[in-house]
């Protein structure tokens, strides 16, 4: 699949890859230029991650490490050398 760059700097994204991706128009993209192409990721908006942050709190009636006990079973971690 190919787009033309114009010459303000601007990409259409295809139709079929923002259906794939769920993107739709107002969304954010990052681009990540650390390797010898470029890739775009949908941003995530900090403030939404953070909204729900807790919101499960009241409802969980174990802690973390209890929970994964009782679905992964008891863990032995290996003792150190002395």
């Amino acid at each position: 699949m190919q787009t033309t760059l114009t010459e303000k700097g601007q990409i259409t994204i295809p139709v079929k890859i923002r259906r794939r991706l769920g993107l739709v128009p107002g969304q954010k993209l990052e681009f990540d230029e650390s390797s010898g192409f470029i890739k775009a990721i949908k941003a995530v908006s900090r403030e939404k991650m953070e909204s729900v942050r807790g919101c499960l709190k009241d409802k969980l009636s174990a802690s973390v490490d209890a929970y994964l006990e009782k679905t992964r079973g008891k863990v032995d971690m290996p003792r150190k050398r002395t």
